[in-house]
């Protein structure tokens, strides 16, 4: 394993704590405290609501799933040949709408709002393990030589 493997490795563990801490966050707001909050909303903001909670806890089980993954690949428990591209990449989730999301109550607007942080963070982390090495990095060609000296 390389120090930049070790690297994705340790930040995927990080970010996969922090996605179940949130996703039980959101499911104790959103199955209990929550509630109180939509009963008080109007029969268009209930489901405006209901349709955001599902984008949050969807979104965040994208997350969960691609950590999930990335965890096992980097522990061995997955071999490379057992994941495909479309496991490979971060599931396309849908957006939540800003006006809507202005109209929550705000305990619902933080938790979705961090879901949305954490979705954006892991994505540009699969972004970067999945693009190609397009340029040529001399610090590489220096170390690839290295090791084929000895």
């Amino acid at each position: 394993m390389t120090s930049t493997e070790s690297l994705h490795g340790k930040l995927a563990d990080s970010l996969y704590t922090e996605a179940l801490v949130l996703a039980d966050e959101m499911r104790g707001y959103f199955d209990q405290e929550g509630r109180d909050d939509r009963d008080g909303l109007s029969p268009y903001g209930r489901v405006q609501f209901a349709c955001e909670a599902l984008k949050s806890t969807t979104r965040l089980m994208h997350v969960i799933a691609w950590l999930a993954t990335r965890r096992a690949l980097d522990n061995g428990e997955l071999g490379e040949g057992q994941v495909g591209p479309a496991d490979r990449r971060l599931t396309e989730a849908a957006p939540s709408e800003p006006d809507v999301l202005g109209t929550l109550p705000s305990d619902a607007r933080k938790l979705i709002m961090a879901g949305i942080d954490l979705y954006e963070r892991v994505g540009r982390l699969a972004d970067g393990i999945e693009a190609p090495i397009t340029a040529a990095s001399p610090a590489r060609a220096l170390f690839r030589r290295l090791e084929s000296a000895f």
